[in-house]
């Protein structure tokens, strides 16, 4: 089995198994909003198919953690939160007005015709006819291939024994990707301008500055945009260094 396959519904929400209801939901919207059609830090450079699979993920998650009896199912076949019952999880719910489905994205739509599930997948096409109309009207925008292929090229004088050790490294650092970046001649303000991401990360991703950094799925993202734009292997890299940051988290 693989570390993917054996990751449990907590984990790919990035919640601890205790987690109310209300960090369930959020955890929800944070993971999917990360992997949106219209998010910088994840859909412009990742493939639609990696995306998809994620988004897949992470509604299967909810599916099950997002509804008291197939959470208890779920806990007892793998160990979790053995005291706890649904009974807590639905008190909580009736307790949390802001979490009923008529008050959630769509005020005509009603707790007896459309559960929260429901609702969700609602809002999901919503945002997904906005992203729809959005990228039409850019794709109306006369902009030059040239000046879109410019902002992307790198300029640099190549050093062999450098490229060799980074063609080798399969456990990237912050100060090894700082290290790139300056050997490659990108200023952090052209590689702000370049992944769209603010340049305080930028230098708190290369710090490793990891209690500065949001959740490790959207700093992945920060990485993968960060490294593609450095023309590196942005799987390797973002992966590589996500697991960094967890080593160091565990450290502490």
């Amino acid at each position: 089995m693989t570390q993917e396959e054996n990751k449990n519904f907590y984990d790919i929400l990035e919640i601890a198994t205790d987690a109310t209801l209300q960090d369930i939901h959020s955890a929800y919207i944070r993971s999917k909003s990360a992997y949106a059609p219209d998010s910088s830090a994840m859909y412009s450079l990742m493939s639609p198919a990696e995306c998809q699979l994620i988004l897949e993920q992470i509604e299967d998650a909810y599916s099950i953690l997002g509804i008291p009896e197939k959470r208890r199912e779920y806990d007892i076949a793998r160990g979790f939160n053995q005291t706890n019952t649904p009974r807590g999880f639905v008190e909580e719910i009736s307790k949390k007005p802001d979490y009923a489905p008529h008050n959630t994205f769509n005020e005509s739509l009603t707790e007896r015709t459309l559960d929260l599930n429901e609702v969700i997948q609602e809002k999901a096409k919503k945002e997904e006819f906005k992203y729809q109309q959005e990228h039409s009207q850019k794709n109306l925008a006369n902009v030059s291939k040239t000046q879109a292929f410019s902002k992307f090229t790198l300029n640099y004088l190549t050093d062999q024994n450098f490229e060799q050790e980074i063609e080798n490294c399969s456990e990237y650092t912050g100060k090894f990707l700082k290290k790139i970046r300056e050997y490659k001649g990108v200023p952090v303000e052209r590689m702000a301008e370049m992944t769209k991401i603010s340049k305080t990360y930028i230098r708190n991703i290369e710090a490793d500055e990891f209690e500065k950094l949001p959740a490790v799925v959207y700093t992945r993202g920060f990485v993968y945009q960060y490294a593609k734009c450095l023309k590196l292997n942005s799987d390797l890299v973002a992966t590589s260094y996500a697991n960094h940051l967890k080593n160091l988290k565990n450290t502490i």
